[in-house]
């Protein structure tokens, strides 16, 4: 009999508290998926709105991504009747067509570099070496269907993510003097055309060497009313940051100041209020006592450069032994593109559940 400790195995598969998404499934089995418990019953279903999110994030998109080839086309399988969700628990699969798991024998003894080989190996005595497995960033195809659903929950809140750096180039124009639909007019997904060119240049030339690079995906949340978010472990940004920080490759996040907030004196960072309860200024970033305050929630994502390079890197092998090691197949030179959709997909989820949660915060 299993142990309820053997029986916690591969846990942390769940995000959520009232609107949870269970994922499924890995980058070369025989598809990905999820479940979504806890969306009310009721809601409208624009199918065509999931998967245009999906087309947002889905490999072979564009010159500078992974050229894996999936339609990515999601199947619903329970939760959804005649267009609207039941309150029942929506199931959807995602199937895996186009995945060359040979790409992936000469690794399957070898740890590649700042990759969850071996940290998987050692954890669980046992790793899938095609396409990292479940450690593999394809799993997020699941949480961009979810975080669609729940942004169609979300109604009139808007969620739009841009990516504002690739390596040392910087887009250093504040979000409010920006077009933000613009972001998604280019390949690159940074609303500056501009700026956008030159990343598309840097990164077909980072493609070239074998290489990988970095960047940061910025995100804007406008329209949150007043009051969501919990005090002390589920602050809003607390929860933000757990969300972004579950994404693959993800290193920092930051939100409002940030971490150039540790610079200013308080005379300089105080939101003054406005007899209106709006602020004069938005250091806070949206977010005040980890609860929404109405203004622009806005932070920053930092990804770093893909761990699997298209170079020679030394390493070890399953037996501690040197060893050298080269990627082989289709990899990305740099995520922060495909991410975007990403990003909004979690901020979704997280809003969602704040949302459904402050339903009972106090009686009206």
């Amino acid at each position: 009999m299993c142990s309820f400790v053997e029986n916690l195995s591969m846990a942390g598969n769940v995000y959520g508290s009232v609107f949870r998404l269970t994922t499924f499934g890995e980058s070369h089995g025989k598809g990905i998926g999820g479940i979504i418990d806890g969306c009310p019953a009721g809601l409208i279903v624009d199918f065509t709105a999931i998967q245009q999110d999906l087309d947002r994030r889905k490999p072979g998109q564009s010159a500078i991504v992974t050229q894996r080839k999936e339609s990515d086309e999601v199947q619903f399988l329970s939760g959804i009747f005649e267009g609207k969700t039941t309150g029942t628990p929506i199931a959807f699969l995602i199937p895996n067509t186009d995945q060359k798991s040979q790409d992936y024998s000469h690794i399957k003894d070898s740890y590649r570099p700042s990759h969850a080989d071996y940290t998987y190996d050692q954890k669980y005595g046992a790793r899938d070496y095609r396409g990292g497995g479940r450690s593999s960033a394809r799993e997020t195809a699941a949480r961009v269907v979810a975080g669609a659903i729940a942004k169609q929950l979300l109604g009139k809140v808007q969620i739009q993510a841009y990516v504002s750096a690739v390596g040392n180039l910087k887009l250093n124009i504040p979000y409010h003097q920006l077009d933000l639909k613009n972001a998604e007019t280019n390949a690159v997904r940074c609303p500056d055309t501009q700026t956008a060119l030159q990343m598309e240049t840097y990164i077909k030339d980072i493609r070239k060497q074998g290489d990988t690079v970095g960047g940061i995906v910025s995100c804007v949340i406008q329209n949150v009313p007043v009051g969501w978010g919990e005090p002390v472990f589920d602050k809003l940004h607390a929860e933000l940051g757990k969300a972004m920080l579950s994404i693959n490759a993800v290193k920092g996040f930051e939100y409002g100041s940030g971490f150039a907030g540790a610079g200013m004196k308080g005379s300089e960072h105080n939101d003054l209020f406005e007899t209106d309860g709006t602020t004069k200024t938005n250091h806070s970033g949206g977010v005040q006592g980890g609860i929404s305050n109405g203004m622009d929630i806005y932070f920053n994502v930092a990804f770093k450069p893909v761990a699997t390079l298209i170079q020679n890197q030394e390493t070890i092998d399953k037996h501690g032994q040197p060893t050298t090691i080269m990627g082989k197949g289709r990899h990305d030179p740099c995520v922060v593109p495909r991410a975007v959709p990403i990003v909004e997909a979690m901020a979704a989820l997280v809003l969602a559940d704040f949302y459904l949660r402050n339903q009972s915060a106090k009686i009206r």
